[in-house]
């Protein structure tokens, strides 16, 4: 029988990195049409923006351009739908390569609407002639943001509003005579304290009126996914009640929840365009929410907070929904299905049990589902009497039902303020199809389980969650899943971090992969952008108050108590976690005489989007693996470890 990491699996690396399309916004336009953007990895990662069209074709709005925005770093929302003056509907869409923003009507040349003049702009919502959009100047050091009004007619840009530190989620009323947005400042970050927003907007004057924190300024409370239902209500998801729920607010700021439950109705802003709701009619809401396995989509009634069931067969959904004629249009995904692009009407004349999907988009084809891995949702005890959540993934073969005690790879999701659902996953496929199985690990500081979980982290990031991952890594090992002494870890961003402190810190872990990992945090603290750089604050301490803490939390401060090989893959132009970081930890490795690889990727940033970068870091990491554990997997290039 083939060892466990060695058996023959149709999911090769480059199968993996090449076909999967990574679907993000979605828009239905007033004929019914889908709209959607794709990062495309065989094309260096480029964002199409698309529309179905009713006999069936997919358009590509702007042919060759690259859909992608840097606000925040972070960017999202780089597209929107407008309807021009003729009544036709076209998209505003912002070009990596300058940052500028494109009309693309149909028929014509995309035409430009900002100058090439370094200020980036975010997040669009049709005003009038013209479109509101977040915009952050960088130029002077210091980044300034504001909202502006951009017509279509390309005369450029009129600030409306400017002030507060951070700004998101524009949102133009119904009628066009009223905006919502959110802001915060420093220290804080969107998922702890926001401001909810309102104003009267005068497209014509090109200006805001009756300018009002509509809520947020009497309490601390995490206000995102802003908008208006079709008679003009503002809607926003609040965690006042410690979970994130949607509420209606009031002309005097009063919230009032459409569907309390302990349970999250939102997701943490880290792009821009984000949201869980999309108004159907006057009374009907699509709502995306925590169930006990994964999130589902459903609609509640405004009057009376009834909820409807849907029951989809999807257990995953991105944080991006849109509405319009009664039909919601989403990403979603279950454990053997992969992420897709659909629309649902709830309401299906031919069968009015079951709702209508109507497949638009599919991001990759599925393997044959023998080979694909169920998750097993857990919750475990943890240091300190808390409870940790996590997804397990069994090793997955038709020709290896009964798989055994096998090692186990932890995979740590960035960061930390986030979650990984439990979808198809074809990075997870590629190792239980291979007989390494997999557990996600929600530890303490995630998203989707409420406001107290989230904030375990605070003070603490360092500590819960390599608690939370140890006590998986030795739960895995006391039930006899994984043999003793072959227990890894992975992990990106902030995931690499905890990956390098858990391997830095404890012996609970045999082998460790960081993906563009922090190993430094007083070096993240004085080199990383802005939107991040009081993020630590919170995680860990403030600055200069808590250099020592600093100090002792980092990887770096702790090599010594390092005995396992580590694997560290790296983008070579990262401004989030830059280059140099690894290269230290690689050079302390290197000093400590333990086994280890730095693969370095050049052109690559915060996140792997080349197909060939993709495919090459998955194998490399299969093979240290390998040569870890003891199997050698077939196909995949022998990587070279120093040490």
């Amino acid at each position: 029988m083939d060892e466990h990491g060695a058996w023959r699996s149709p999911l090769t690396a480059a199968a993996v990195a090449s076909t999967g399309l990574r679907l993000s916004g979605v828009a239905l336009d007033a004929a019914g049409r889908a709209w959607w953007s794709e990062g495309r990895p065989a094309e260096g990662g480029r964002v199409a923006v698309l529309r179905r069209e009713p006999d069936g074709r997919v358009v590509e709005a702007a042919p060759g351009l690259d859909a992608r925005t840097r606000v925040h770093e972070y960017g999202g929302g780089a597209w929107g739908l407008v309807r021009d003056a003729r009544g036709e509907t076209g998209a505003v869409l912002a070009s990596a390569s300058d940052q500028r923003w494109f009309h693309a009507a149909a028929g014509r040349p995309p035409r430009p609407l900002t100058p090439a003049d370094g200020v980036r702009y975010a997040d669009p919502d049709q005003a009038g002639d013209g479109i509101v959009l977040v915009a952050e100047d960088v130029r002077e050091g210091v980044p300034r943001r504001s909202l502006v009004h951009v017509p279509l007619d390309g005369s450029g840009p009129r600030e409306l509003f400017e002030g507060p530190r951070f700004l998101a989620a524009p949102r133009v009323s119904p009628d066009g005579s009223r905006l919502v947005w959110t802001s915060w400042e420093h220290p804080d970050m969107p998922w702890q304290s926001t401001l909810l927003w309102e104003a009267r907007l005068d497209v014509a004057a090109g200006q805001l009126s009756d300018v009002r924190v509509l809520a947020g300024r009497d309490r601390r409370e995490s206000l995102v996914h802003p908008g208006f239902a079709p008679d003009g209500t503002v809607l926003v998801v609040s965690d006042r009640s410690g979970w994130w729920n949607l509420h209606e607010v009031g002309p005097d700021g009063g919230l009032r929840p459409l569907l309390a439950e302990a349970a999250d109705q939102g997701f943490p802003p880290w792009v821009f365009a984000t949201t869980s709701w999309a108004a159907l009619d006057a009374d009907r809401v699509a709502l995306v929410h925590a169930a006990d396995v994964g999130y589902r989509l459903d609609v509640v009634h405004r009057a009376g907070g009834r909820v409807e069931a849907l029951d989809l067969p999807f257990t995953a959904y991105a944080p991006v929904l849109a509405g319009g004629g009664g039909r919601v249009v989403a990403v979603a995904a279950s454990p053997t299905a992969p992420a897709a692009v659909v629309v649902v009407d709830p309401a299906d004349p031919a069968d009015p049990t079951a709702p209508a999907v109507d497949v638009v988009r599919v991001s990759a084809a599925a393997p044959d589902p023998a080979h694909l891995p169920v998750p097993q949702p857990l919750s475990l005890p943890s240091a300190g009497g808390r409870t940790v959540h996590a997804h397990r993934y069994p090793p997955t073969h038709p020709d290896h039902p009964d798989a055994g005690a096998a090692p186990h790879v932890l995979f740590v999701h960035g960061g930390p303020t986030a979650q990984s659902q439990a979808a198809y996953s074809p990075e997870v496929a590629f190792f239980t199809s291979r007989g390494i199985g997999v557990v996600d690990v929600q530890y303490g500081g995630s998203t989707g389980y409420g406001r107290a979980y989230r904030e375990a982290l605070d003070g603490n990031w360092g500590v819960v969650d390599v608690e939370d991952c140890t006590a998986v890594a030795r739960w895995l090992v006391e039930e006899g899943l994984a043999p003793p002494g072959r227990v890894g870890i992975r992990g990106g961003s902030a995931g690499g971090f905890t990956v390098l402190a858990a391997l830095t810190g404890t012996d609970a872990f045999s082998a460790g992969t960081s993906y563009y990992g922090v190993a430094d945090l007083r070096a993240l603290a004085a080199e990383t952008h802005d939107f991040e750089s009081r993020y630590l604050d919170s995680l860990v301490g403030p600055l200069p108050a808590a250099e020592d803490v600093y100090v002792e939390r980092a990887p770096l401060s702790h090599v010594d108590g390092l005995s396992c090989p580590v694997l560290l893959l790296q983008g070579a132009d990262d401004p989030v976690v830059p280059r140099s970081q690894a290269e230290a930890f690689a050079a302390a490795l290197h000093r400590k005489g333990l086994p280890h690889a730095l693969v370095v990727f050049p052109g690559e940033q915060h996140g792997f989007r080349r197909a060939e970068n993709v495919a090459a870091a998955l194998e490399a990491e299969l093979s240290f693996y390998g040569q870890v554990w003891g199997f050698d997997p077939p196909g995949v290039p022998r990587l070279h470890l120093d040490g």
